[in-house]
């Protein structure tokens, strides 16, 4: 059986632009979103499903694909033969920002704790409006949205070698147990493993 390190590997570019090799993966992504990043991608090899907007849609070998900024989607397989592609997701410009900066403050410091009372008032909305917007806005609830940055945080934190500990305390999570359920969910691996994937081939 392959280790599942050797299935996904990462290749930063400059510019804002990160590259992500899936080979032969039989693994379900659940619903998420790339915040202002357009992810364009080529299935290499097998078949993938697709779902934007709650629209499948299933791409085989020499398909590309492109996934706008913001959009909720989900990936999975199509068989149990799984599926290999390479995607490359770009930094955009921000959208027009809405709900009293609530989605730049999650941005720039998932780590921080935001009240849903506190977060309405400044939005001038009650909370259930303030939820019901920003998830029509931006495909995610306001906890699952900052959930999903907490993740990218501790991937950034990972790749500059800090360690899982050092990461999920860094990037807002109660503790590392946290960090691993969350990451494993959105990511495909354990902390330790996107670590060792990040990591610049020594022979390179």
């Amino acid at each position: 059986m392959h280790n599942m390190a050797n299935e996904i590997s990462y290749r930063k570019k400059t510019g804002g632009i990160e590259c992500v090799r899936y080979k032969n993966l039989t693994k379900a992504y659940p619903p998420h979103t790339h915040a202002e990043h357009l992810t364009l991608g080529i299935v290499e090899d097998g078949s993938v499903c697709i779902v934007m907007d709650g629209a499948p849609k299933i791409y085989r070998k020499g398909d590309e694909f492109r996934i706008p900024p913001n959009v909720l989607h989900e990936i999975k397989p199509v068989d149990e033969n799984g599926y290999s592609m390479l995607v490359t997701c770009a930094r955009t410009k921000a959208g027009e920002e809405e709900l009293g900066g609530l989605k730049d403050s999650i941005l720039d410091q998932p780590e921080n704790l935001y009240l849903i009372e506190e977060m309405s008032r400044n939005a001038n909305l009650s909370p259930f409006h303030l939820i019901r917007k920003f998830k029509k806005m931006y495909g995610l609830t306001p906890h699952q949205f900052q959930i999903q940055r907490k993740v990218r945080k501790a991937q950034k934190l990972l790749e500059e070698d800090k360690s899982v500990c050092e990461a999920a305390y860094d990037a807002g999570f109660c503790d590392q147990s946290h960090l691993d359920r969350c990451f494993q969910k959105i990511v495909g691996l354990t902390p330790k493993e996107y670590q060792n994937a990040a990591r610049p081939d020594k022979d390179s």
